[in-house]
């Protein structure tokens, strides 16, 4: 199936969103981009798209396990990403 030139559009401009201060955010962002993103639900992309909006230290806090998340839905994402295969 291939993508029309909007969807084309669209994820070049989400992959240079996931683009942050630090490579190993750059991946882990990237690695949903890259994998789940196409097939996902448009909740789970609008949570995504939520995600991308955060500051690169809370969402490197969130990451690492330093900071706990009060928003359910990012909280499920961000596991979600981590245990996705690098």
């Amino acid at each position: 199936m291939s993508m029309s030139e909007a969807e084309a559009t669209e994820l070049r401009r989400l992959r240079w969103r996931c683009r942050r201060g630090m490579r190993e955010l750059d991946q882990l962002m990237l690695r949903y981009l890259e994998g789940p993103w196409a097939s996902d639900s448009e909740a789970s992309r609008a949570v995504f798209l939520r995600l991308l909006d955060t500051e690169d230290d809370k969402l490197w806090r969130w990451f690492m396990g330093y900071e706990a998340i009060d928003d359910v839905d990012i909280a499920s994402l961000i596991q979600r990403i981590r245990d996705l295969p690098p």
